[in-house]
């Protein structure tokens, strides 16, 4: 991260979706209008033939709250919806569990997974293209895009609705504007940079500003091949320099020195 960070790797970008793909239409909604989301899905599983998956974020400091509300949500959406399959998965089962509900999805065995965020990553089902994903304003915007990518698989459009719970703060309607907004996940990224801040990338602190004083890695980023030229030129021409510098500008200059 500090080499991407401070321009000292080239990088190669790719901005296009695969061949056939088609961008993610995101919604978002609120809570109240639960069976509305409902009634929709039944329709898309009927009558589309399609697979959906149902996220349930509910983040504590205990997995288990996680998965209550997984269940919560299956055992509701079992009841509206009988004529559908339905599986569940969180992190509180065993693997064995877990795999075969995944296998059984996949395979097309299951209309509906509910599921909390352990199918963040890793699963390719392109018959899935519904998600449902509730309380979105608990999550960061790089997990809802990681989340949402698993829906667009294949080449039929797909549709992601962010089933937000009133009232939001000010962040969180950003977060989900944001995520309305773009499917690029180049743009999402950044816009993660400025809202939570970079952080440290020698401490131990996630978020927040970094230590400049002028500098601003995002508004600036097109300043680092310049920079690192005028730094590479001071160390070889100009070493001296460098700890006055690091001690002028840098708050924690007596760490960075020395690196």
């Amino acid at each position: 991260m500090a080499q991407a960070a401070y321009a000292d790797l080239d990088l190669s970008t790719i901005d296009e979706l695969p061949l056939g793909r088609k961008p993610i239409e995101t919604s978002v909604i609120s809570d109240i209008k639960r069976d509305q989301v409902i009634n929709r899905i039944e329709q898309a599983c009927k009558k589309d033939q399609r697979q959906v998956y149902w996220v349930c974020t509910l983040i504590d400091e205990s997995e288990e709250i996680e998965s209550q509300a997984a269940e919560a949500a299956y055992q509701q959406l079992s009841q509206q919806l009988p004529s559908l399959k339905i599986g569940l998965v969180h992190g509180r089962l065993k693997s064995v569990e877990k795999n075969g509900v995944m296998r059984a999805f996949k395979q097309g065995e299951l209309d509906i997974l509910v599921a909390t965020t352990v199918i963040e990553v890793g699963v390719d089902v392109p018959n899935a293209t519904l998600m449902i994903i509730e309380n979105p304003e608990r999550l960061g915007l790089s997990q809802l895009h990681q989340l949402r990518g698993r829906v667009g698989r294949g080449d039929k459009q797909s549709y992601c609705v962010l089933m937000y719970h009133a009232p939001l703060s000010g962040n969180a309607k950003q977060r989900l504007s944001i995520m309305r907004e773009t499917n690029d996940g180049f743009k999402v990224a950044q816009q993660d940079l400025m809202l939570r801040g970079a952080g440290e990338v020698l401490g131990t602190r996630q978020t927040g500003e970094m230590l400049y004083r002028f500098a601003d890695l995002a508004r600036d980023s097109d300043l680092l091949p310049q920079v690192i030229k005028v730094a590479q030129n001071i160390l070889l021409e100009y070493p001296h320099l460098i700890q006055p510098l690091s001690h002028r500008w840098l708050k924690s200059a007596g760490d960075l020195a020395k690196v």
